[in-house]
């Protein structure tokens, strides 16, 4: 070996050396005054936005959370955090090369690091002196894991670690966890509550019952097995554990609006923030929440005998986007279901998502008048053919978009998404904030305007918020904005969704209660005192209800349904969600002043007379109506379907439908009126209904709601129709359906009748 190595290989050597010693002078040296005493417990108090006290962690005198000696402590405890955290505890000093070696290798395999190889003693040590997650973190954290195994003795680093631990909601140590999750003493738990509480350690935030009751019980599972193969624990004993409830039923509740209080404090826990302490004033209110909650319960109690078993609703402020209300079920406490939050679930929305779709179209050109195809139409998608059917399993012709929307007609959004493309439908969706949407457009397909992604009900109410934020989408908060301060968001935190006018448009339509008779009747849940914008979805097989309701001032979102995906009887977003929606706004108008929607005017909209039947612009022998126009939009093609002899011709792509369905006119909707219908033809004879249709009231429609249109052709231009059912005269244009068999008979004032038979089921 030459010289110069030698020099360099001698002072490694002494460098190694060096640094050996210095460790392990480092390791002997006594800990610092203080490490392990018993910290002080800082008071942690949740308040409404009046001051009102919602939940307290901990008592300002620690008293949940006092230090507990280990020889108090339920032995089960011990075992459980030893099982699942630390099975050598007893056989290492402080660090488990057998760990290490295993964390290693799975690090090294595909899929990334899945393992730090802590020990307790070496959380315990990250507990005392915190480092940053990295390799020297780890490092660091090894040496001073050695050190406390040097001058304490394993039942001292065990104390100190259980007591230390976070175990959710702000609870540090078993005694606090053992008496905010089962309102019990360390002292004392069931095998089960021992498991959860070890069950925590791991990931507090999100494993806790309260925020995620599956993840919880799944953690509590995995403990209760590794005890089990350690031998602290019998096959039956783990199985009589596993089917315990994951927390205690209480009589009354020990803190107020707990799933909005559990979901803050895992959003701070989550945080890079400092421990919070002190009082911290949310922005809920606490007399509209109780409001809230007891109109769930009631609507649940309503329909129980239709399999509603669940219900959850959010409120939100539109100019601050403060959380008001927040109710995630029924009963916190019932049974380990009731911690399941819906508020922040993801489900499938049904319709719910259409306004985006309408509000992505009328940025592309379409207006509110133009023409929709509702007919029969067969799409090659990558799955097989898809042919989208409508929710009264009816086909309604050419229709105007304000009517395919407020109706929520399935076929026409569907075609709208053939023709704007799903991945620029889910662009928007994304830039309305719902980040449940995780698939590729080409997974959730022509369907993602019908509601086939999963999204949540927080995400819903605050992007249908963005809609009277004129198109912009904000963020949520859940502090209360100070007294006079300013709720603007940074333009960081504010994404265009869609354009000022188009959200107007969106909302005038969607507050339109006569372009919603087609698809929901004259009578629905959502005739208020004041403007709202209304809209609801029903998810396939009826296993959800949602319906939102969107004000000046505030938007309300709820869903109605089951946790366990089981499908609804007779429920549907107008019966379900709808009057639950009702009750929830003038609730909360009750408190917060709903205002007025913003006119499609301060957009810069116009409004002009369009034909009612092709939306175009309107001649004198027209059915007349005007709609609103952004600027640019107002249609200059004349209606060519009717001539001076009020003849139609109908475009090609309805011929077919039109000739199948017995038709020579435009079938547009009827106008809403009580007087009978004014029509001009030259052939009198009932257009609708038609001689032997059958019909079937649809599952889940108030008998109310469920009308057909009485349309004639061929009176004289200035005559009526007189409509007869069953011999007895019609009081509308519409009729409300009646099971059996019925005749129906129209005479003109000329005298000329027709009549056609039709059965309904």
């Amino acid at each position: 070996m030459k010289p110069r190595s030698k020099r360099w290989l001698a002072a490694a050597v002494a460098g190694v050396g060096v640094l050996t010693l210095a460790t392990v002078a480092w390791v002997l040296w006594p800990l610092p005054a203080g490490l392990t005493d018993p910290p002080a417990v800082p008071s942690l108090s949740l308040t409404d936005r009046h001051g009102l006290l919602l939940r307290s962690t901990r008592a300002a005198d620690g008293s949940r959370a006092r230090w507990l000696p280990l020889d108090q402590m339920d032995p089960q405890l011990l075992q459980a955090f030893i099982a699942l955290e630390d099975r050598r505890f007893y056989a290492h000093h402080g660090v488990d090369p057998r760990a290490v070696a295993r964390a290693l290798l799975q690090d090294l395999a595909p899929g990334g690091a899945r393992s730090g190889a802590s020990t307790i003693t070496m959380q315990l040590a990250r507990l005392l002196h915190p480092v940053p997650r990295s390799v020297a973190g780890k490092v660091v954290q090894a040496l001073w894991a050695l050190r406390l195994e040097r001058h304490l003795s394993k039942q001292a680093i065990l104390e100190q670690y259980l007591n230390r631990v976070p175990l959710g909601q702000g609870a540090s140590g078993v005694a606090a966890a053992a008496g905010l999750y089962f309102d019990a003493s360390a002292t004392r738990l069931s095998l089960g509550q021992a498991a959860l509480l070890a069950g925590l350690a791991r990931a507090p935030s999100a494993d806790n019952p309260f925020v995620a009751p599956a993840r919880a019980k799944a953690r509590r599972a995995t403990a209760l097995a590794r005890m089990q193969v350690l031998g602290f624990v019998t096959l039956d004993l783990a199985a009589r554990a596993n089917a315990e409830p994951l927390v205690v039923t209480h009589g009354a509740p020990p803190f107020l609006a707990p799933h909005f209080t559990s979901r803050v404090l895992a959003w701070t826990e989550d945080s890079v923030a400092p421990a919070p302490s002190g009082a911290w004033r949310t922005s809920l209110d606490l007399e509209l929440q109780r409001e809230i909650e007891s109109e769930v319960r009631h609507t649940v109690d309503l329909f129980k005998d239709r399999g509603v078993r669940q219900g959850a609703v959010v409120v939100l402020d539109n100019r601050t986007g403060e959380i008001l209300a927040w109710v995630g079920s029924p009963d916190f406490w019932a049974d380990s279901s009731g911690q399941v939050d819906m508020v922040v679930s993801p489900r499938q929305p049904g319709s719910a998502l259409k306004p985006f779709l309408y509000g992505l179209a009328f940025d592309r050109g379409y207006t509110a008048a133009s023409l929709l195809a509702d007919i029969p139409h067969t799409y090659r998608t990558s799955t097989g053919p898809y042919q989208p059917r409508n929710y009264d399993r009816r086909f309604h012709g050419p229709v105007r978009a304000r009517e395919a929307l407020a109706s929520s007609f399935n076929v026409p959004a569907v075609e709208l998404t053939d023709q704007l493309g799903a991945a620029s439908l889910l662009h928007v969706l994304h830039q309305a904030g719902f980040d449940a949407l995780r698939h590729s457009p080409e997974y959730y397909g022509l369907g993602l305007a019908l509601g086939n992604g999963n999204v949540t009900l927080l995400e819903l109410a605050n992007a249908y918020r963005a809609l009277e934020n004129e198109g912009a989408w904000r963020p949520y908060r859940w502090d209360a904005v100070p007294p006079g301060g300013s709720a603007a968001p940074s333009a960081a935190d504010e994404r265009r969704v869609m354009t000022a006018g188009s959200a107007a448009l969106v909302l005038d339509i969607l507050s339109d209660p006569v372009a919603r008779v087609p698809g929901f009747g004259i009578e629905t849940p959502f005739d208020f005192p004041f403007p709202v914008a209304v809209k609801t979805g029903t998810s396939h097989h009826y296993t959800d209800n949602w319906a939102v309701g969107v004000t000046q001032g505030f938007t309300v979102a709820v869903w109605v349904g089951n946790f366990t995906g089981r499908p609804m009887h007779d429920v549907s977003g107008v019966t379900g969600a709808g009057p639950l929606l009702r009750r929830v706004v003038l609730d909360a108008a009750r408190r917060y002043e709903p205002g007025v929607l913003p006119s499609p005017a301060a957009a810069g909209a116009e409004r002009a007379a369009v034909c009612r039947l092709t939306g175009l612009k309107a001649t004198p022998e027209c059915p007349e109506v005007e709609e609103w126009f952004l600027p640019g939009t107002v249609p200059t093609r004349v209606c060519d379907w009717h001539d001076s002899a009020g003849g139609t011709a109908w475009p090609g792509e309805y011929r077919a439908w039109a000739e199948q369905n017995g038709l020579d006119r435009p079938a547009g909707p009827a106008p809403v009126t009580a007087a009978p219908a004014v029509i001009a033809a030259t052939e009198f004879r009932i257009l609708s209904p038609l001689d032997g249709d059958a019909y079937q009231i649809p599952p889940g429609i108030d008998p109310r709601y469920a009308t057909i249109a009485l349309r004639a052709a061929g009176a004289p231009a200035d005559g009526v129709v007189q409509w007869w059912v069953d011999g007895a005269p019609a009081a509308s244009s519409r009729w409300q359906l009646r099971p059996g068999a019925h005749a129906i008979r129209a005479v003109a004032a000329s005298g000329r009748a027709a009549q056609v038979r039709i059965q309904v089921r």
